[in-house]
């Protein structure tokens, strides 16, 4: 009689249930891309009081290496800004700037909105 039920583990938490690793230390979360190729790039000024912000989405890239291009363009543009639900926000209009850096990076860009 063969079963396979986990009876012990000595594992901290909960598992993966499709990788069967620790979550902390889960393989199968960075491979999960969250844009959808159409890097597109904007000027927003709604909910900022007037203050101008580039924001950069559809990325095809992973959630940590999204963070690692946003830093880069932060640090290019000098300016601020975040990386949250898969877009990037630097502070102020540089457009033109970011799709320039972005085609250094191999990413083909539009600028949408006015």
């Amino acid at each position: 009689m063969k079963n396979r039920n986990l009876v012990y583990s000595t594992d901290q938490g909960r598992l993966c249930s499709s990788c069967e690793h620790p979550i902390s230390e889960c393989q199968c979360k960075n491979d999960n891309v969250i844009g959808n190729g159409k890097v597109l790039i904007a000027l927003e000024t709604k909910g900022r009081k007037g203050k101008g912000v580039t924001v950069i989405t559809g990325l095809p890239l992973t959630e940590d290496a999204l963070k690692i291009l946003g830093k880069k363009l932060k640090t290019q543009c000098g300016a601020g800004g975040a990386v949250k639900d898969g877009q990037v926000e630097v502070q102020g209009d540089n457009r033109q700037k970011i799709k320039e850096l972005l085609e250094k990076e191999g990413f083909s860009s539009k600028f949408t909105g006015g």
